[in-house]
């Protein structure tokens, strides 16, 4: 039942569908006609169907080794274990263009299920608009990246999976990353629905607010799990490169997050419209533009597919279609929406806007610094690059600022605040900022983390010095604090996770710059001393995996003669693919990172050396357990009935019937 044929038409079936779920309900709202409206909950659903039919079909492709399928052949083996056969199916252009379509497909049956006390002629747009998204995707699929193409003769055996993917982490990381990118797709679907319509106001902001949350969470977690599986596996001991392709990822979150600050203004006081619609076009905007440096050959990354030009011309005129449009869209329509209401400079919407100048600014600068030396290149034939001396040099002043202003706004009232009172409500979180800074003087070296530290730690206690004042610490009764702090909205208490969040990550950067590490050749049974510790090699052996050999290195670590831990890095050859990976041995206690790994052998026998690179990484393990508390805070905003998507209405609708 699920083969390639199946998957194939399941595909063309869906594109059908999609292009039917753009023309019908965007017709219908045009008319007002409510039937042709009312098509779009039940194509979008379908569609999904489809898709899912067609990925499954994909994925039962690779469990079955039918290398007669050429993405099977070219990106699996026999001898691949199951896991990777099933997560492979991802870890190549023509499955994650498909993989893209079919999260692009849930998002729509999402919004069809979750949505149904939106406005009908709102949800028939905002379906219409996913679906000539979708639809692009599934052409560009059908067209140029079709994931069921046969070959003939088949081979035997496939040529295997790239073994830097066969790891857990990177498994999971594209699905969740793409997760994130495509649910910018919803925001921009309401963002076009609204410039269609003409109106913006409370109510859309209620209902644009989850849907952007929901994808920050999910592109949050893309972004930890990516930095953490180069962290882990690549055995450089670095965390970020300032990659062309990681920065596609990071300039999508930064909008996205002054997307989601944005429409909590036009939640709460129908300000900043226009602005949050242009974020929320420029989001998803920049979701796709990373999609096209990816696959269009243009950028050169360690991550790119950097396959067939024409599908780079073919993404492009996508973009062109989706983008342009938007924005041209934009350009007529928005004149005409009302502007919201006035507000001072010092108040909670003046420290929103300032936030959004700050994170925009940082935006800005990645994407300067990234399409730099391809333009430079094209204009000029010159070859350059711009790395992270650049990159730190440029973002770092800026995020200064918005560490401060972060603390600030967290006490700020809306409207319009009185300094007097907010700088008494921040008084304890500064003295613990300042107690802070001294701390970091001790532990960290240069100005810029030691900076950065105290006002992580400044951010991190305005959060919580905020929550404890709203439930009343110091002035009520533990019966009133309880009953205040269970009252509390959800979404409050989310927001301080997440900004609480953003504080352990930045503590985890700035512990990073003081990390020490050496490279050294060694035979065994010698000992290297880094950073107060000794590291000793106590043997080398050779095994045999499931399809690679591996030399693995028994590494003992004591601190003042006690032993601290073994450590057991491997160094693996996959001769099918006739590529060398590292396995790096980490040993943490959440507070330091100790970091191995074995490199080249250089003679035989008892005179054989080994290269082995090691690391004292100070606070590593904060940085992903930041990005995790981020995500954590999140859903916890969206487990708030009043944030979800027609709870208002619903609730407006129980009044009703007791009325």
């Amino acid at each position: 039942m699920f083969g390639p044929e199946q998957g194939h038409f399941a595909l063309a079936l869906a594109c059908v569908l999609a292009l039917i779920q753009f023309v019908v309900p965007l017709w219908g709202a045009h008319k007002r006609n409510a039937r042709l409206v009312a098509m779009a909950p039940f194509l979008a659903v379908s569609q999904l169907f489809a898709l899912a039919i067609s990925f499954f079909s994909l994925i039962i492709c690779a469990v079955r080794d039918d290398f007669s399928v050429q993405n099977v052949a070219a990106n699996s083996a026999a001898s691949k274990p199951l896991l990777y056969k099933i997560t492979g199916v991802w870890g190549n252009h023509e499955g994650s263009v498909l993989l893209w379509t079919l999260i692009l497909g849930v998002c729509g049956a999402a919004v069809s299920t979750f949505g149904r006390n939106l406005p009908d002629i709102l949800r028939g747009r905002v379906l219409a608009v996913l679906g000539g998204v979708s639809a692009g995707f599934q052409l560009f699929c059908l067209l140029t990246s079709d994931p069921f193409d046969r070959v003939f003769p088949a081979p035997m055996d496939g040529q295997g999976m790239n073994p830097l993917l066969q790891d857990p982490g990177l498994a999971f990381h594209p699905p969740i990353l793409y997760t994130g990118y495509v649910g910018f797709a919803v925001p921009f679907a309401f963002a076009v629905a609204a410039l269609l319509e003409g109106r913006v106001d409370a109510a859309w902001g209620r209902w644009v607010r989850p849907w952007a949350v929901a994808a920050w969470c999910f592109l949050t977690c893309g972004i930890a799990l990516g930095s953490w599986w180069s962290y882990y596996v690549l055995g450089w001991g670095g965390y970020w490169f300032w990659d062309p392709v990681e920065n596609a990822s990071l300039i999508p979150w930064l909008t996205g997050t002054a997307l989601v600050h944005s429409a909590i203004v036009v939640e709460k006081r129908e300000g900043l419209k226009i602005w949050t619609v242009l974020l929320a076009i420029a989001t998803f905007s920049f979701s796709l533009s990373g999609t096209f440096l990816v696959r269009s050959g243009i950028l050169n990354s360690v991550h790119a597919f950097a396959n067939d030009p024409a599908r780079g011309v073919f993404i492009l005129a996508l973009l062109a279609l989706v983008i342009g449009g938007s924005l041209a869209l934009f350009a007529w329509r928005a004149p005409s929406l009302t502007s919201g209401g006035l507000f001072s400079p010092v108040s909670r919407e003046g420290s929103l806007v300032l936030n959004n100048i700050l994170l925009c600014s940082i935006c800005a600068v990645v994407v300067t610094g990234t399409m730099y030396p391809p333009f430079m290149q094209l204009l000029a034939g010159r070859t350059i690059s711009v790395g992270k001396p650049f990159f730190d040099a440029a973002t770092i002043p800026l995020t200064i600022p918005l560490l401060l202003a972060m603390g600030v706004g967290t006490a700020l009232p809306w409207k319009r605040a009185q300094l007097a009172r907010t700088f008494s409500h921040l008084f304890v979180a500064a003295i613990l900022a300042a107690i802070g800074l001294v701390l970091c003087f001790w532990k960290f070296s240069g100005a810029l983390p030691i900076a950065c530290g105290a006002l992580a730690i400044w951010v991190m206690a305005a959060s919580v010095t905020d929550v404890l004042r709203r439930i009343g610490l110091g002035h009520s009764s533990r019966s009133e604090m309880l009953a205040r702090a269970k009252s509390l909205p959800r979404s409050s208490w989310g927001a301080a996770l997440a900004h609480i969040g953003a504080g352990i990550t930045v503590l985890g950067l700035c512990g990073m710059s003081g990390a020490q590490h050496a490279i050294v050749e060694i035979h065994v049974g010698e000992t290297r001393s880094l950073a107060g510790d000794d590291w000793t090699l106590v043997n080398v052996h050779d095994y045999a995996g499931p399809n690679y050999r591996a030399m693995q290195a028994d590494i003992a670590v004591r601190h003042n003669g006690k032993l601290v831990t073994m450590l057991h890095p491997e160094k693996r050859d996959f001769t099918t693919q006739n590529q060398t990976t590292t396995e790096v041995a980490i040993h943490t206690n959440f507070i330091t990172d100790l970091y191995g790994v074995v490199g080249d052998r250089h003679g035989t026998g008892a005179d054989a050396t080994y290269v082995l690179r090691l690391h004292k990484n100070p606070l590593a393990p904060w940085m992903w357990l930041g990005g995790l508390v981020m995500a954590i805070g999140g859903a916890f905003s969206l487990s708030d009935r009043r944030l979800r998507v027609g709870a208002p209405k619903r609730s407006a609708a129980r009044t009703m019937a007791k009325a």
